[in-house]
């Protein structure tokens, strides 16, 4: 098996295409570029270390809405709950 550096995953949308591109970028390259930038961290522990589907959701969701601060427009395409679903 290949082994590979620890990747840091940049989601970014691209408007003019309307679609997403995901990249993985080696984290120690990333870094100087994402000092001092907004970081929200999402503590493990309190989802009890369960990287489930409710879990995977409630993340993408909280990724769109972050692009959606910076690129409005996508907005018109969302239809997403950010709370946990019963």
């Amino acid at each position: 098996m290949t082994k590979h550096p620890p990747y840091s995953v940049v989601l970014t949308y691209v408007e003019d295409r309307q679609e997403f591109a995901v990249q993985a970028i080696d984290r120690a390259r990333l870094a100087p570029l994402v000092a001092g930038t907004l970081e929200a961290p999402i503590l493990l522990d309190e989802h009890d270390f369960r990287l489930d589907d409710a879990f995977a959701r409630r993340l993408g969701a909280a990724m769109l809405s972050l692009i959606a601060l910076g690129q409005p427009d996508i907005k018109q395409y969302m239809s997403v709950t950010e709370d946990p679903i019963d």
